[in-house]
């Protein structure tokens, strides 16, 4: 719930560095920056060693365009056209991405069957409600929209890369973590000064919302993922997938008073209902195990 929390909340705090005026490419390298920070304060505190071996650092400088420079600056983009609640809806979508980009490029990765590909089929239906398809593209709010569709395109294409190039690589996914960050934080400090000038105080609550953003949404939450996955398993450590975009939603419409259309709501279940049947189902063992696990924990 924390880490669902915390990635839920990261487009309203998006939205606010956004509309104090704080170029998309500044709030994805700020984001890269704080980020950058939190997790190699974190490696030391550890002791864990950083990764030396120069092809690593390549993956990552690959994984860090597809996870971190681009998708962040494409998100801030499209939420200086809509609000947080469709992007964050938007966002639900990529377990869908990820599996089209991983079976693609995946040696051996298993296709979907009947159940995966209808759920394919639901969850894309329910992108292309959440976009409003029937209004065109030609507005701003859709090229808005659009964007965010990007985005969430490439946390697909960047996750399937991961688990090919790097998932296997003897470091702690704190060390593989700090090393893929740092590297966007580079790739967008060199773009950024170009592509909107130098960066202005945009003021104290855009900045603590930065600040925010990068410490926690993108250096805390990759630790508090690591550990959700060691000690639950990654079928619990997936359910994150479900309950971000309701924190997103509530968060921007309390907030930020953001308001809710049918089509969010209608597609948004639909994607979310579509995440779920490209899941395969949890073998029984891990289900006792899952159970016995939240049973010491409530204990």
């Amino acid at each position: 719930m924390a880490l669902s929390a915390i990635w839920g909340a990261s487009f309203a705090l998006i939205k606010v560095a956004v509309d104090a005026g704080v170029p998309p490419v500044w709030v994805a390298c700020w984001r890269c920056v704080l980020g950058a920070t939190a997790l190699w304060t974190i490696l030391a505190l550890r002791r864990e060693p950083a990764p030396r071996d120069l092809a690593v650092w390549g993956h990552s400088a690959v994984a860090a365009v597809l996870l971190n420079a681009v998708p962040f600056a494409l998100f801030s983009y499209g939420e200086s056209r809509v609000g947080s609640v469709l992007a964050g809806v938007v966002n639900a979508a990529t377990p869908l991405f990820t599996l089209l980009f991983t079976v693609a490029a995946v040696p051996g990765e298993r296709r979907p069957g009947p159940r995966g590909l209808a759920g394919l089929a639901l969850g894309f239906a329910g992108v292309l409600t959440v976009l409003g398809v029937w209004h065109g593209f030609g507005s701003g709010e859709a090229g808005g929209g659009l964007a965010c569709l990007a985005a969430t395109c490439c946390y697909g294409a960047g996750f399937a890369y991961l688990r090919r190039h790097l998932s296997t690589r003897p470091y702690t996914a704190t060390a593989l973590s700090a090393t893929q960050i740092v590297c966007g934080a580079a790739e967008s400090a060199v773009v950024a000064p170009l592509a909107a000038g130098l960066p202005c105080w945009p003021g104290a609550g855009p900045a603590a919302a930065l600040l925010v953003l990068g410490a926690v949404g993108t250096g805390v939450a990759y630790v508090i993922n690591l550990d959700l996955v060691r000690t639950a398993g990654t079928a619990v450590a997936a359910a994150v997938t479900y309950v971000t975009p309701l924190w997103s939603t509530a968060l921007g419409a309390l907030l930020l008073g953001e308001s809710v259309g049918w089509n969010a709501l209608l597609g948004g279940a639909a994607v979310i209902a579509a995440v779920a049947l490209t899941r395969p189902p949890a073998a029984p063992v891990q289900r006792r195990w899952a159970r016995r696990r939240a049973r010491r924990v409530v204990g």
